[in-house]
């Protein structure tokens, strides 16, 4: 295969690794859902408002590490450092299992999500430093449906565990999970030690020859002598002069706010609220709804933006749809089935993701600061994870189950 077909299809089959850590990652965001109506809420006697605030503390772990990471692989290769990540992430999801208390929840969740930090901005990262900006948004929505795909796994794992290995090895349910989920991470993360590409010019892979990796960098905008300098007034100078990663961020918190509903698994909560109509497979299973909405829509926004150029339509379209979603859950005697159409209809808000980050990377390839690129991408992420630490516990709390008026209201308004 020449090189121009080896940028076209193996190019994808290489952003698979990456796909690989996305899956399996969150496959415990959406495990820690499930478990929480499975029955980790009653065995570790989890209170009110701290399903709510162990989100946060996890996001807080997610925040604390955004720029440490974004940093550190300017001067560590991405194919060592991320797939370290991974790992250290895979023991402190096995953790959660041995957990008793909720404190000692709060630990773990604390730690995971300053492993977890590094992958979505990182991955994107490195996506950026391959593929042009007419190709770069349906990648951005590929790498992040496989997201989805985790968490719609999670859900039919979830069951799975609860039908089959409930009692095993005197082990609940959900402890098998986690128990799973983290060593299906181990092999994941050393097999990206040697298969992850890192950027054209560092890559080590055997698999990329040096005529496919010198079309990889003239394809792109040429790239500065100082692109991987983090001294600190320098990386300054060059990120806070320029109104690009103000506006990137802002863009950022406003696109998390959009995901709210389908973000903070209100759906579950309220099934797990009616437990007395649902049974608990329909209680893991239901909400896969929601996940395959999310794979559709984002598929199809970042294939439509890639082959026309415009992302505005886009944006209206997961607006407009988030508007449908909290205007039929701010009535109050809602039929199941408009609450279930709300909720797989909230899965579309996951098309601001290749919206923004395949903006964003356009922007940013530009300058030609690899650096600068890596700050920006994961300062955005970080403007969303900081609005999460407080907006999940004030605007759509687990104590406002079944119904949350002041989350609709705020969706509406905004």
């Amino acid at each position: 295969m020449g090189a121009l077909g080896w940028l076209n299809a193996a190019g994808t089959g290489d952003a698979t690794k990456a796909m690989e850590r996305k899956l399996v990652m969150k496959l415990d965001r959406q495990a820690f859902a499930n478990a929480y109506v499975a029955g980790l809420r009653e065995d570790v006697n989890l209170q009110g408002n701290q399903y709510s605030i162990l989100l946060s503390i996890f996001t807080a772990g997610m925040v604390v590490g955004q720029i440490p990471h974004g940093l550190i692989i300017q001067k560590v290769r991405p194919s060592i450092w991320l797939p370290l990540t991974l790992l250290f992430w895979s023991g402190l999801t096995m953790c959660s299992a041995a957990c008793k208390t909720y404190e000692q929840l709060c630990a773990v969740r604390f730690f995971q999500g300053l492993m977890e930090a590094s992958l979505y901005s990182g991955t994107i990262y490195v996506l950026g430093s391959w593929y042009k900006p007419s190709e770069i948004a349906k990648r951005t929505a590929i790498f992040t449906a496989v997201g989805q795909v985790g968490s719609m796994f999670a859900g039919i794992m979830m069951t799975a565990m609860h039908k089959t290995m409930e009692g095993k090895g005197g082990l609940k349910g959900w402890q098998w999970v986690f128990l799973i989920d983290g060593l299906m991470g181990i092999p994941v993360g050393l097999f990206g030690f040697f298969t992850f590409p890192d950027l054209p010019e560092s890559t080590r892979v055997t698999y990329i020859s040096q005529q496919e990796r010198q079309l990889a960098i003239e394809r792109l905008p040429p790239k500065k002598a100082n692109t991987h300098s983090i001294e600190i007034k320098s990386l300054a100078k060059r990120l806070l002069l320029s109104p690009t990663i103000y506006v990137l961020t802002a863009f950022s918190v406003i696109c998390a706010m959009t995901e709210a509903f389908a973000f903070q698994g209100m759906f579950l909560l309220w099934l797990k609220h009616n437990k007395a109509r649902f049974s608990q497979s329909a209680i893991n299973t239901y909400p896969l709804g929601i996940q395959a909405v999310a794979i559709v829509s984002q598929i199809f926004a970042g294939t439509f933006i890639d082959r026309t150029g415009h992302r505005l339509p886009m944006v209206v379209f997961a607006g407009v749809m988030q508007l449908v979603t909290a205007s039929l859950l701010l009535v109050r005697d809602l039929p199941d089935a408009g609450i279930f159409t709300a909720h797989y209809i909230s899965g579309t808000s996951f098309i601001v993701n290749p919206v923004l980050y395949g903006w964003a990377t356009t922007i940013c390839q530009r300058a030609g600061d690899d650096a600068v690129r890596s700050v920006t991408l994961y300062t955005m992420n970080l403007g969303g994870q900081i609005l999460y630490t407080w907006w999940g516990i004030v605007m759509y709390p687990a104590t406002d189950v079944p119904y949350w008026k002041k989350g609709s209201i705020t969706m509406i308004g905004k």
